[in-house]
């Protein structure tokens, strides 16, 4: 077994790359979780039985009557959350140290794939214990599908099985959980891995000097098991002391108040909420997107170092433009329900005008101005200016997805910090 996981790594390695601060093991953790969500999935498919009719009973049998059944779902829950949160760690760290570029430029292709897919394998999941919870937010999200032009509708039922969720929405979420997802993210995890290795490791700012390199077993390795083992204890304790939720048996007739999407999707559902759908579910992800995998293909002033910031101005820099993209979402969110709200502005205007290309064409404005002043003005490296668009975008993320997730009540109205 130790030979085997040794492949993983080559022989020796600079010194340098021991540094757990170099990638703080969010790579590993994330194959560590992968592998113990495949084990407990493994044991849950001995008790889970995928039809509408008794898909809600097995996970009610499955904790109240199998030895460790609570336990073992608690721990599959609770390593999905934690395989997404170290997976999209590991994702900021790549960008932030530029192990995206040269010859890593197709595996950060590769890594956004991966990303995505651990996002699907979580959605694809969620919907298994056919509750009132899962039920309707599997609804909210596969919604949106609806508002893709001219193939929405047909892409909808195709991906359901019909006009709502039903038996054959099951079978294929679970077709796709328990097998097909589970063997594309494998095959995507080996040649990103792989590739990894053939790019020389981890980028180093030592990487030209000379040094002596060292075994990889023990001063790697054994580092690796540490933080292992710290992973697997974290795990253990918030699957002793939190169960996976279950509420009643799905109910298509009654929903839940609030319906929320889940937790990762709560930032898009909250998007929905501002401005229209057309902009909201898909003109801005898809522009994001777009500028992910454009990221590694612009024209850099300097090769890569590895270094989180290229200065101490671009670092200031990125701390100014977090600030003013928290404030600018912030503001955004408590406004728009109320007197900014475009098409109470402008009656009789189409929603894609008065609740899209107006107020977006208005926030783009304002960003454009801020980063005329503070990029040009601050005369920052092209990989700077980048890594600011990107703080921007990523911390309007986290407020609407924090916002979603803790600050949306009944009928999804803004709650208050102080009327929680």
């Amino acid at each position: 077994m130790l030979s085997f996981l040794l492949h993983f790594h080559p022989k020796k390695i600079n010194p340098a790359a021991l540094k757990f601060t170099r990638t703080f093991g969010l790579g590993g953790m994330a194959v560590l979780l992968f592998v113990l969500e495949a084990l407990t999935g493994i044991l849950l498919r001995f008790y889970y039985i995928p039809t509408t009719f008794e898909a809600y009973q097995s996970i009610v049998n499955l904790n109240s009557q199998v030895l460790f059944g609570q336990f073992i779902r608690n721990i599959h829950y609770w390593g999905s959350i934690l395989l997404i949160l170290t997976t999209f760690l590991h994702f900021l760290r790549v960008f932030f140290t530029s192990a995206y570029r040269d010859a890593r430029a197709f595996n950060w292709i590769i890594g956004l794939l991966m990303l995505v897919t651990v996002f699907m394998f979580n959605f694809s999941g969620y919907l298994l214990p056919w509750d009132q919870l899962a039920y309707w937010a599997v609804t909210v999200v596969t919604n949106i599908l609806l508002y893709i032009p001219w193939v929405g509708e047909s892409f909808y039922e195709l991906i359901i099985g019909g006009k709502e969720l039903n038996s054959n929405t099951l079978h294929t979420f679970f077709a796709f959980h328990t097998a097909l997802l589970p063997f594309v993210l494998l095959l995507l995890l080996f040649y990103h891995i792989w590739k990894v290795r053939k790019a020389g490791g981890i980028i180093l700012e030592e990487q030209n000097q000379k040094s002596e390199k060292v075994d990889v077993m023990p001063h790697l390795v054994h580092k690796e098991g540490i933080v292992a083992l710290v992973i697997v204890a974290l795990l253990f304790v918030l699957a002793l002391i939190f169960d996976a939720p279950l509420l009643e048996k799905a109910n298509p007739t009654g929903s839940i108040n609030p319906v929320k999407a889940p937790w990762y999707f709560a930032g898009l559902q909250e998007l929905l909420l501002h401005f229209d759908p057309i902009f909201a579910a898909i003109l801005i992800p898809m522009g994001i997107l777009l500028f992910l995998v454009w990221i590694p293909y612009f024209n850099y002033d300097k090769e890569p170092t590895g270094k989180w910031f290229l200065s101490e101005k671009g670092k200031n820099t990125t701390l100014q433009t977090a600030i003013f993209s928290f404030i600018l979402t912030i503001l955004g969110i408590l406004l728009s329900p109320g007197f900014v709200r475009f098409e109470k502005l402008l009656p009789g205007f189409p929603g894609y005008l008065s609740n899209g290309l107006i107020p977006i064409t208005i926030m783009v404005g304002l960003v454009w101005l801020f980063f005329k002043y503070r990029l040009h003005s601050s005369k920052l490296l092209k990989e700077e200016k980048i890594q600011a668009i990107f703080v921007f975008i990523l911390v309007a993320f986290v407020i609407l997805t924090l916002t979603g997730i803790f600050f949306r009540g009944k009928n999804m109205e803004l709650m208050m910090p102080w009327n929680i």
